[in-house]
């Protein structure tokens, strides 16, 4: 029996937050040719939330307008999915959620801002997307925790490090030659408790979105 509905997720968002919001068919990161093979099996529609970056072929670009010219709906967003839809939505794939609009609107210019390590088998975080950071960032300026120009120098000191090592404590270590370790011990504990997860609220918009779709098109 074919799959009408697939989701490409990993460490975005948890599965059980996911199938709490859709019913789908939930895959793990896309690489090359998964989302041919979707189409291939059934699928009426496709949700690109994470893909493979560096360790395989990335989503090509002519499979999603493969896709979509076969008939497919193909919904982009948070990690590779807001990268390609940024890419294609002129195409006809939809991007959902803040970080798809960001790429759209030449705010966000490289992969590496959603980029990151995370445990294959459980899909648990090991590192946090830069996106993240500067959305946690912003937040923590407009509740007064850090001022703009702290802000902005955590930003430069987050952009320099490898994506694998960029970790809140970890940022706030390299910062301590250079910033207040009061204003940065602040900061710390403001992530403990209030770090902004763009991308898990981004992949859950675009599950929503998923669901309405497939309401639209009477999918079951």
């Amino acid at each position: 029996m074919p799959h009408e509905i697939v989701v490409f997720l990993g460490p975005s968002c948890e599965r059980e937050a996911a199938e709490s919001v859709l019913r789908a068919h939930f895959l793990p990161p896309a690489a090359r040719g998964d989302l041919t093979a979707a189409a291939e099996d059934g699928a009426r529609i496709i949700t690109l939330i994470d893909g493979v970056f560096f360790q395989e072929s990335a989503v090509g670009h002519r499979e999603v307008l493969a896709a979509l010219a076969s008939g497919v709906r193909v919904i982009g967003a948070s990690s590779m999915g807001a990268l390609r839809a940024a890419e294609l939505d002129s195409l006809g794939m939809e991007g959902v959620g803040v970080i798809y609009r960001l790429y759209r609107d030449g705010v966000l210019i490289s992969d590496d801002e959603v980029a990151l390590v995370y445990d294959p088998e459980t899909y648990l975080a090991l590192s946090e997307p830069l996106v993240n950071i500067r959305c946690t960032l912003k937040n923590a300026e407009e509740r007064g925790i850090i001022s703009h120009d702290d802000a902005e120098h955590l930003l430069g000191i987050a952009r320099s490090l490898y994506f694998p090592d960029r970790t809140y404590p970890h940022l706030c270590e390299v910062a301590r030659t250079t910033l207040s370790p009061a204003m940065l011990d602040s900061f710390l504990e403001f992530t403990r408790l209030h770090a902004v997860d763009q991308k898990r609220e981004d992949a859950l918009a675009a599950l929503r979105r998923t669901k309405d779709l497939a309401q639209e098109l009477l999918i079951k």
